[in-house]
């Protein structure tokens, strides 16, 4: 079965530049899609999933950075690559606080941003992998299935929606320990806005529920940082 290739954002004002990077990229087996300002990349990006994404930062209608933080609202994990022909310290760090993988300054060569995007997929795919390694949990007396959505309590089962299923497998993570309320948004809402806030806690509130029948084991609300799922050890 062939691999699936990954898809790349390429977001470049420079349509000459553009092309040849985008075809450069094409030869080594990467699908990319090519827009030539900020509100373009912006709603491609909504539009479709990208693995990693390569972003100008000096744009018309809206820079790069804009774009990042646009970006970083809808997922909160994908891969940023800034290439500029700004080279000052104030630029590179801004573009680091704004969550990038990377920044590379103009000229570069092709070679080493190819190895960059390697290496900074290799890296998310092994994390990933290691995030998502246990599917089966046992909290208190329920046995846990992530994979199947499946809370089960002796003959008693409840099928998750996959929301609750994803924020129950964070708790689990994260077991007698912070889970951060802003990463839970981020990750499964895909921002911290207020509304997707006061919908989490809605899912919390299901999860208690869920969870009732054994008093040992609790959901406990960190006021303005997050939650617990405290277990019995």
């Amino acid at each position: 079965m062939e691999k699936e290739k990954n898809k790349v954002l390429l977001v470049e004002d420079d349509t000459n530049f553009g092309q040849v990077l985008r075809n450069y990229l094409e030869l080594h087996d990467y699908v990319v899609e090519l827009v030539r300002d900020g509100i373009l990349g912006l709603a491609a990006f909504r539009r479709e999933k990208f693995d990693v994404c390569l972003l100008d930062v000096m744009m018309p209608n809206m820079d790069g950075f804009t774009l990042a933080e646009e970006i970083r609202n809808v997922d909160p994990d994908v891969p940023l690559i800034f290439l500029s022909a700004k080279s000052m310290k104030e630029d590179i760090l801004k573009g680091y606080k704004l969550g990038a993988d990377d920044y590379i300054t103009k000229p570069f060569d092709s070679d080493v941003l190819l190895s960059k995007i390697r290496a900074i997929l290799k890296r998310n795919q092994e994390l990933h992998e290691k995030q998502h390694s246990q599917v089966e949990f046992i909290v208190g007396s329920y046995h846990f299935n992530s994979k199947l959505r499946i809370l089960k309590n002796g003959v008693t089962a409840q099928t998750l929606s996959p929301k609750e299923n994803e924020l129950l497998l964070m708790l689990c993570e994260y077991k007698n320990d912070l889970l951060p309320r802003e990463l839970a948004l981020k990750r499964i809402w895909g921002s911290d806005t207020y509304f997707n806030g006061r919908s989490m806690d809605v899912y919390i509130a299901k999860l208690r529920k869920y969870l009732k029948e054994d008093a040992t084991v609790e959901i406990v609300n960190i006021h303005g940082n997050g939650f617990r799922l405290v277990v019995p050890v």
